[in-house]
C-alpha cells in the first residue's frame, strides 16, 4: 500500500489555526473599565462620608464623656456608620480623643476625622435623648441629616433640673450612706449639710477651671476638717460616730471616679484607655488622700481625735433600714447625675438589689467582703442589663447608682486616718488594698453582669466585597 502523503493534512491544519487566531484578534473584547475596577466597598460621596463620620463621633465624644466604656462606644459608633451606608470603617478611642477612618478602596484616599473629648458633668437624661437618636436612625425612621439636627438639640439642651437638685442629690447621697454605715439622723444630717458645702465650693472651683486633683484636695480638707470642727465644739452627742460623715463625704468624692468603665476597658482589651482612665482614678485619690490627711492633721491641733466607728452594724432590724439607705442613696445618686425621674426608682431598686446580696452573703454566708461585694455587683449588672433590653431608662445610671452603696468609702477612710493619725502605715496600707480589693470586685463583677445579659448585635463587616464561594482557591 503506498504512503499517504501527511503535507496537504498538516498544511491545512496549521492554515485553519492561524484563520482563528486572526479572527480572534481582529474581534473587540470586553471594555477595559472592568479592569480599572476599584478593589474594595462602594461608598457615597465625599460630603456624605464626612456628614456620617461627624455624627458617630458627636455620638461617641457624648458616650465617652458620660463615662461608657470604650468597647460599647465602638460598637455603637459601627453601627451607626453600617446604618448610614458606611460599611469599612475603623475606630480607633483613647483617654481624650476620638478617630475614625473610612477606607474607600483603592478608586480613592481614605477619609479620617479625629475629636476630643471634652468631659462635661453627667447628663443622664441627656445620655437617654442620645440613645433615642441612635435607636431611631438604626430603624430608619430618620435619615443622618435629621438625626445630626436632634443629636445637637439632646446635647446643647438645658439641664432637666436646676442646679440646686443635684446638690440636693449629693448631699441625700451622703445622709443615705452615714446612715447606711450605721449613723443616726444627727449624723445623717451633719452629712447632708458637709456634702452640700462641698458641692457648691466644688462647683465654684470648677467654674475658675481648677484641675480636678486640686478640686479633690478641697473636698478631702473640707470633709474632714467640717467634722472635726463639728465635733470640737460638741455638736455631736455622746454615742453618735462622727466619724462616718467623713466616710460619707469619701463615698461621694470616689463615686465620680470611673472605675467601672477603666476594669471594662481592660478586659475588653483597650489598654490605652485603662491606662489613662487608671491613672486618673490613682491621681484623684491621692488628691482625696492629700485632703484627708490635711483634715486630720490640722484636726488634731485644735480638737481631740476623731476616733474611727468601729465594725458595722448589723442584725435582721438593722437591714431594713440599710435596704432603705441603700435605695435611698442610688436614687439620690440618680437625681444628682440628672436622670428622669423615671429612672429613680430603678436605680434605688438596683442599689437595694446589691446591698441586699452583699450583706445576705456576709452576714449569712460569712462570704469576704471583696467575693460578697464582687457577687453583689454582678447583680446590678445583671439589673443595668436588664433594663437595656427594656429600653426607657439610661443603664449608665442603673450601673453607677447601683455600686454607690457597695463602695468602699469607710474602709478608704480607716486606711487614710491609720496612715494619718495613727502612725500605722503598715495597718493603713493593708486597708487601703483591702478598700483597692473591693473597687476592683465591683467594676468585674458589674462588667461581667452586662456582658451576660448584652445583646448579640451584629457588627457590619468592614469590607463589602463579597465573601469567597465554599471551595473556591
Amino acid at each position: 500500500m503506498p504512503p499517504v502523503d501527511d503535507e496537504p493534512r498538516f498544511t491545512r491544519r496549521v492554515r485553519s489555526k492561524l484563520r482563528r487566531e486572526a479572527h480572534d484578534l481582529l474581534q473587540p473584547g470586553p471594555p477595559s473599565v472592568q479592569l480599572m475596577r476599584p478593589i474594595g466597598p462602594e461608598v457615597p460621596d465625599d460630603a456624605r462620608v464626612q456628614e456620617v463620620l461627624d455624627l458617630c463621633m458627636r455620638v461617641g465624644e457624648v458616650l465617652m464623656s458620660s463615662g461608657e466604656s470604650v468597647d460599647e462606644t465602638t460598637a455603637v459608633m459601627l453601627r451607626l456608620a453600617a446604618a448610614s451606608g458606611l460599611s469599612a470603617v475603623d475606630v480607633d478611642i483613647t483617654f481624650t480623643s476620638v478617630t475614625m477612618c473610612c477606607h474607600r478602596g483603592m478608586a480613592a484616599t481614605p477619609v479620617t476625622s479625629m475629636r476630643l473629648v471634652q468631659y462635661r458633668s453627667l447628663d443622664l437624661t441627656r445620655l437617654l435623648a442620645v440613645g433615642r437618636v441612635i435607636d431611631r436612625l438604626e430603624a430608619g425612621t430618620v435619615d443622618v441629616r435629621t438625626a445630626s439636627t436632634e443629636l445637637a438639640d439632646a446635647v446643647n439642651a438645658r439641664h432637666p433640673y436646676p442646679r440646686w437638685v443635684a446638690t440636693v442629690g449629693w448631699a441625700g447621697l451622703a445622709a443615705s450612706i452615714a446612715v447606711l454605715l450605721g449613723g443616726g439622723w444627727i449624723t445623717g444630717l451633719a452629712a447632708f449639710g458637709t456634702t452640700a458645702v462641698i458641692d457648691r465650693v466644688g462647683r465654684l472651683l470648677n467654674r475658675r477651671n481648677l484641675p480636678a486633683f486640686f478640686q479633690q484636695i478641697a473636698g478631702g480638707a473640707l470633709a474632714t476638717g467640717a467634722t472635726v470642727a463639728l465635733f470640737g465644739l460638741g455638736a455631736f452627742p455622746p454615742g453618735t460616730r462622727p466619724s462616718l460623715v467623713i466616710a460619707a463625704a469619701i463615698t461621694v468624692l470616689l463615686s465620680g471616679l470611673s472605675l467601672v468603665g477603666s476594669v471594662q476597658d481592660a478586659v475588653t482589651g483597650y489598654y490605652v484607655t485603662a491606662a489613662g482612665r487608671g491613672v486618673e482614678i490613682a491621681l484623684l485619690s491621692a488628691g482625696l488622700l492629700v485632703g484627708v490627711v490635711l483634715g486630720l492633721r490640722i484636726g488634731l491641733e485644735f480638737a481631740p481625735p476623731l476616733e474611727v466607728a468601729g465594725e458595722l452594724p448589723t442584725g435582721a432590724g438593722r437591714l431594713w433600714i440599710s435596704l432603705l439607705a441603700a435605695g435611698t442613696a442610688a436614687a439620690s445618686y440618680a437625681l444628682a447625675g440628672y436622670a428622669p425621674v423615671r429612672s429613680l426608682l430603678a436605680a434605688g431598686a438596683a442599689g437595694a438589689a446589691g446591698f441586699g446580696t452583699f450583706s445576705l452573703l456576709s452576714q449569712v454566708a460569712g462570704v469576704g467582703p471583696v467575693p460578697a461585694t464582687g457577687a453583689a455587683a454582678v447583680v446590678v449588672g445583671l439589673a443595668a442589663g436588664l433594663f437595656r433590653r427594656g429600653g426607657g431608662v439610661p443603664p449608665l445610671a442603673i450601673t453607677l447608682a447601683g455600686i454607690t452603696p457597695l463602695l468602699p468609702g469607710f474602709s478608704v477612710y480607716r486606711g487614710f486616718y491609720q496612715l494619718a493619725a495613727e502612725g500605722g502605715v503598715l495597718d493603713g496600707l493593708v486597708t487601703m488594698s483591702l478598700a483597692l480589693g473591693i473597687g476592683l470586685a465591683l467594676a468585674a463583677g458589674v462588667a461581667f453582669g452586662d456582658y451576660l445579659t448584652r445583646p448579640n448585635r451584629r457588627v457590619a463587616s468592614n469590607s463589602s466585597d463579597p465573601a469567597p464561594e465554599p471551595g473556591a482557591a
